[in-house]
């Protein structure tokens, strides 16, 4: 298949170039015909055109030659002044090799018209005197367009080639962060899991396989940056699952998602460290328990998520006096680099107790993102 599409590549460089060397033949003609008419020599527009035809396309023909020459001479600024006398060389080859040609053929269809020439040699004295400093313009102007491609062509891979790097910078960065969380997540789950062993020990056994189970969804998505709402929510239940049997009945989690936010992509792994907060942080600290109430909406273009608790709260404590754990951080860090601007994160303290987090990200399906 790529050999295909540059086949096809090829094919139509070289036919863009052979329609440049026809309208420049349109060009010329045109410019001949009007001189003869001024000079009141009757000469048809046809045969003007055949001069200039052949002409044109014996140039096209030896343009791979000359776009040749560029590129094995390139005149870059290491090697400028070694290839530059070459390429004046090879400009007074090409003409007079160009022009020993059209001498040749040309006076067979009568150009110049009413001039005709006793040899060959009068006629190639006589092209060489006319036109040879056009042939070799002509031959500096196509070596100039050539290095220009070429330089542009330069400056879209170093585009493209930063742009690359640029983009796997941030995914880097993301993995790094992820991978900062999943530690700390672990970390806590197996602590929990060595108090269990000495208490209950089918909690411990039961936690373990959850944690398994987690464990593997977290592998499965190892690489990727966003997932589906319906995915983040499998994932998060595993979690919860895991929480409930430390906490038992202190702890209650209560889902309110809109069935239309399903589809919808969020950050992989963004809900855990948020939910596991809430229970740090909120329910915890208070012997009774209390209840994390996940909710999901659209708004406009916008998808809302809101994490609360009805745990202990700040009281009267300014909740820019708190310092942000690790899990906080890391999902403003990711969410930053995902969606620059385009989001909102905002933690509050509830009036009545608790925390309430709340952040939008622009609304994206997975067939849209």
């Amino acid at each position: 298949m790529t050999n295909f599409l540059n086949s096809r590549q090829r094919i139509a460089k070289w036919a863009i170039i052979g329609g440049v060397w026809t309208l420049f033949a349109l060009f010329f003609t045109s410019q001949a015909s009007l001189q003869y008419y001024v000079l009141k020599l009757d000469v048809s527009f046809w045969r003007i055109l055949s001069w200039q035809l052949f002409s044109g396309y014996l140039w096209f023909a030896l343009t791979p030659l000359i776009l040749w020459l560029a590129a094995q001479f390139p005149l870059e600024k290491e090697r400028l002044w070694s290839h530059l006398p070459l390429h004046l060389l090879f400009s007074f080859v090409v003409a007079l090799f160009q022009q020993g040609v059209d001498a040749f053929i040309l006076p067979q269809l009568g150009y110049p018209p009413g001039a005709p020439f006793p040899s060959y040699f009068a006629a190639y004295k006589f092209f060489v005197l006319v036109n040879l400093h056009l042939s070799v313009a002509i031959y500096w102007a196509i070596v100039a367009i050539s290095l220009a491609i070429e330089y542009y062509r330069r400056y879209r891979e170093r585009e493209l080639t930063a742009s690359q790097l640029q983009a796997r910078l941030a995914q880097t960065r993301l993995q790094v962060l992820k991978f900062q969380l999943q530690p700390h997540f672990l970390f806590n789950t197996l602590n929990t899991i060595s108090e269990l062993v000495y208490k209950n020990q089918e909690a411990a056994e039961q936690m373990i396989t959850n944690l398994s189970d987690l464990l593997r969804l977290s592998l499965e998505k190892l690489e990727v940056q966003e997932v589906t709402l319906r995915q983040e929510l499998e994932f998060l239940n595993k979690y919860v699952e895991i929480e409930q049997i430390r906490f038992h009945d202190r702890l209650k989690i209560q889902m309110n998602v809109a069935s239309q936010t399903l589809d919808a992509t969020v950050p992989n792994m963004i809900l855990q460290p948020l939910v596991e907060n809430a229970i740090r942080h909120g329910i915890a600290p208070i012997s009774q328990g209390g209840t994390v109430t996940i909710e999901t909406v659209r708004r406009d273009d916008d998808l809302w998520i809101t994490v609360s608790d009805n745990g202990v709260g700040l009281g009267d404590i300014d909740i820019s006096a708190i310092p942000e754990g690790v899990g906080i951080k890391n999902t403003k860090s990711r969410l930053k680099h995902l969606y620059g601007d385009n989001h909102s994160f905002r933690i509050s303290s509830e009036p009545d107790g608790g925390f309430r987090l709340d952040l939008s990200i622009p609304f994206l399906k997975a067939d849209e993102n």
